[in-house]
């Protein structure tokens, strides 16, 4: 170890190479700040070789700069942006670290539009005065969900954050401790609900809550009651929860508004499209809550997004909150936002326009049909001792979306009699594709795969 930490210590610094790489013809025109990026990063790949015992070769100081000066010509010759389009065959549909919902070609139009121009995005074109972004897309959300007003931000959580400081700073928020939820990354309700400055009451127990529990634990300090649909899990056997009725009845003879994060946002009846139902957002106002919130890339299939929809009073004051702007969504976000709820309101084939029902809405027969000609594919691309098989499998909603639910589908099973799941999982990852591990086997899931051809990619078996 000693030798290792000394040959790291040996190399040299970052100006040294620098200086060496830019006298490459072949890195001409590159800016400074991007050259030494890459030096950096070559001497980082440098040092972890070295401290690992990948690289034991010994090089004088001359040498060891004319190593990293050319790693940097290969790297930059190599270099492509950090965000590449992957493909999708883990069988999730909204899958959070891909992405989540694909937009609808409208939509893609329409950032390509608002990203090439200068839009009215705070202009109003009649008057000429300054206007308000909300105003784009306000009237189609209360349309769709029977809100009297509505508000947009960046994300669903940056929804409750805003809602709840808007609401309940420094006041009590009533929540059932069923309903704490965390949802991926370890991200807490309980700790969004803190940093709005909130005070969290929790009430009921894990498994059960009924309607006394909200009752008697309304004080003064009491500004809101919350409930929370259970994005990424279910409780099962002994429960007991309270309804959004319920709670809205509790609420009113309180003279407390009620505040729902119903999270996935379902806009329409899946039901129409092969797919299980969830909660739509205009039963959840019809039902009384004054303020609900919804993501705007899952279930509705639009661009990252939180929606805030509901009375008037209470959306007024949280568009008078001056957090709002840190929270804000940008020209591109609003121009693909609006563009899908327009979908929503004028198209004839939802279920063939908006990619996200579409997917979820394949039935095992039509992802069967494209199966064969898919393995034929894969099993080409492989060649050698690897089998490729067509299996059943089962999809998911994903982003936490109707967690228990599984869409019937079909994948491709990928086995060598050497190689593990996970080594040809790598294998394919390298080639951008992305499927999953199963049982120890390694599937492409065809649900969200509408032409074989992507898979006519090259693949490295070695």
């Amino acid at each position: 170890m000693d030798a290792r930490a000394e040959a790291v210590r040996a190399l040299p610094p970052i100006d040294e190479c620098l200086r060496a790489a830019e006298k490459n013809p072949a890195l001409a025109g590159f800016s400074r700040i991007y050259l030494k990026l890459m030096v950096q990063r070559a001497q980082a790949e440098f040092r972890a070789a070295i401290l690992s015992g990948r690289d034991t070769q010994r090089r004088d100081r001359a040498a060891m700069v004319d190593a990293v000066a050319r790693a940097v010509a290969r790297a930059v010759a190599a270099d492509e942006p950090r965000l590449r389009p992957v493909v999708n065959a883990t069988g999730v549909v909204l899958h959070t670290n891909l992405g989540r919902a694909i937009l609808a070609e409208s939509a893609i139009e329409a950032v390509e539009m608002a990203a090439r121009s200068a839009v009215n995005l705070e202009y109003d074109l009649e008057t000429g005065a300054r206007g308000d972004r909300d105003t784009i897309v306000e009237d189609e959300i209360c349309a769709l969900t029977g809100a009297e007003a509505a508000t947009v931000v960046n994300n669903n959580a940056a929804a409750v954050v805003l809602a709840l400081n808007s609401l309940a700073d420094g006041r009590e928020v009533i929540v059932s401790r069923g309903e704490m939820i965390e949802i991926g990354g370890s991200f807490r309700l309980p700790d969004v609900m803190a940093k709005s400055g909130a005070i969290i009451r929790e009430v009921g127990t894990t498994n059960r809550t009924h309607p006394g529990d909200y009752a008697d634990a309304i004080g003064p300090e009491t500004a809101l009651l919350l409930k929370v649909h259970p994005s990424n899990y279910r409780v099962v056997g002994f429960t007991s929860e309270v309804t959004l009725e319920e709670l809205v009845e509790i609420g009113r003879a309180r003279g407390i508004d009620v505040m729902e994060d119903l999270g996935a946002g379902a806009i329409v009846d899946l039901t129409d499209f092969a797919v299980p139902r969830e909660p739509l957002v205009r039963e959840r106002i019809a039902a009384g809550a004054a303020i609900v919130t919804f993501s705007g890339d899952k279930l509705l299939g639009g661009p990252q997004a939180g929606v805030i929809a509901g009375q008037r009073g209470p959306i007024e004051r949280i568009k008078r909150n001056p957090l709002k702007r840190a929270l804000r969504c940008d020209k591109l976000t609003i121009a693909a936002l609006e563009a899908t709820l327009r979908l929503y309101l004028r198209s004839g084939d939802l279920g063939e326009e908006l990619p996200t029902i579409r997917l979820l809405g394949r039935r095992a027969s039509e992802i069967g049909a494209i199966a064969p000609r898919a393995r034929e594919i894969v099993a080409e691309r492989l060649g050698g001792d690897y089998v490729v098989e067509i299996v059943d499998a089962a999809s998911q909603v994903g982003s936490g979306a109707m967690p228990v639910e599984e869409l019937k589908s079909v994948a491709l099973r990928v086995s060598h009699p050497e190689k593990s799941a996970d080594a040809i999982a790598a294998m394919f990852r390298r080639a951008r594709i992305i499927g999953r591990v199963v049982d120890d086997s390694f599937r492409l899931d065809l649900r969200t795969i509408e032409d074989p051809a992507v898979f006519a990619v090259k693949l490295e078996t070695d």
